[in-house]
């Protein structure tokens, strides 16, 4: 949750006007800055299915479940393009353009969950990987082959915008089908962690460095799993970045490969307890969707405000990225890494007695709404 605050602070304050990872643009810095965020939404959707799982042996029935993942799915679509869009991204009400990402690709996840929870837990394993492995099999396949139904495979695969009606626009920015994947693997990992802490931890572990190995093993052929294949550099660094570079939009085998084979490893490391330095960070894990909710807007909020009193306008952050517009950002706009990383670290002080304050309200009550924040 730390860590996804980073790519929205530098997306609002960062001087950069190119993607972060263009190797022919970029710098070391700037190149991690955003690789590192590449972790956020892959743990997150992996360890959403692992939750649900785990929701099982507290009691709750699968029927219970899938009601559960059926209406907190559908719940959190709607905030995407609704909040999430309007009083996070944009600060504006126009629907012309309207985008969908992480939650939206968390809640429709949840919904197709919601129906594979009765399957017996290899068949959701079997049904998550064959999604994770095959998608990039289907990479050539274009919009246009659906006909009218073109919209259907750029939600649920190749991503990008698209008209549902004259003079609006959708743009899917998770495609589904790759993160349903996840979201059922994640599920299936649950039962490891139902056995004792010495075992699964080894194969945590074993089942981290797998897939990290894997990983390294697939990207150096360039044989399968990742639209682009990674090309020698100008230097051994810039190498390594190209090596490192994976899809995300939607995300490919190897990127998936590339973030949950070390999240396991690390998970496993973790497994014996939170160091008490860090065990302040649980508070936003113990409110993630709260924790979220209010990031946006504060990040948004910071941003205007640095605008006004800079330039004496902030015209720009009240648009839509994606419509086009006539305003004009001023050419001098944002700062350099060093403040977006000061901003970043003042976003997550200033949201912790608001989380704390949740998270102490979530324990001492139950009522059921509080479950699906």
């Amino acid at each position: 949750m730390v860590v996804m605050a980073l790519d929205h602070v530098r997306d609002f304050f960062t001087n950069v006007p190119y993607d972060p990872l263009d190797l022919t643009k970029t710098n070391p810095a700037l190149f991690f800055t955003r690789w590192i965020t590449h972790f956020c939404a892959p743990v997150f959707i992996f360890l959403a299915g692992t939750g649900a799982f785990l929701s099982t042996t507290r009691g709750k029935t699968r029927s219970e479940l899938a009601w559960f993942l059926l209406t907190r799915g559908l719940w959190l679509a709607l905030l995407e393009v609704t909040y999430v869009r309007c009083l996070g991204w944009e600060f504006n009400f126009d629907f012309h353009h309207m985008s969908a990402a992480v939650l939206w690709a968390i809640g429709w996840s949840m919904v197709v969950l919601a129906g594979l929870v009765f399957l017996p837990t290899w068949g959701v394993a079997a049904f998550g990987l064959s999604l994770i492995v095959l998608h990039n099999a289907f990479d050539a396949v274009q919009p246009e082959a659906w006909g009218p139904l073109s919209w259907v495979w750029v939600i649920l695969h190749r991503g990008g915008p698209f008209s549902p009606a004259p003079g609006y626009t959708f743009i899917a920015a998770y495609p589904l089908v790759p993160w349903i994947g996840v979201m059922a693997v994640g599920y299936a990992f649950g039962p490891l962690l139902l056995q004792e802490p010495a075992l699964r931890r080894k194969w945590m572990l074993r089942l981290g460095v797998a897939l990290t190995l894997l990983f390294i093993v697939l990207r150096w052929t360039n044989l399968y799993g990742n639209p682009r294949p990674w090309t020698a550099q100008s230097n051994s660094l810039f190498t390594v970045f190209s090596f490192l570079d994976c899809h995300k939009y939607p995300p490919s085998l190897l990127y998936l490969l590339m973030t949950l084979g070390p999240a396991l490893v690390l998970l496993s490391l973790c497994d014996r307890g939170t160091p008490r330095l860090l065990q302040p960070l649980l508070v936003y894990g113990r409110v993630p969707l709260f924790y979220y909710l209010l990031h946006l807007p504060l990040i948004h909020a910071l941003a205007v405000l640095a605008a006004w009193l800079r330039y004496g306008r902030a015209d720009w952050l009240f648009h839509s990225p994606f419509a086009n517009q006539s305003v004009v950002v001023p050419k001098d706009n944002g700062f350099d890494l060093p403040v977006v990383y000061g901003v970043w670290i003042g976003v997550v002080l200033l949201l912790y007695p608001a989380c704390r304050w949740f998270a102490g309200v979530k324990r001492r009550r139950h009522e059921p709404w509080l479950s699906y924040f």
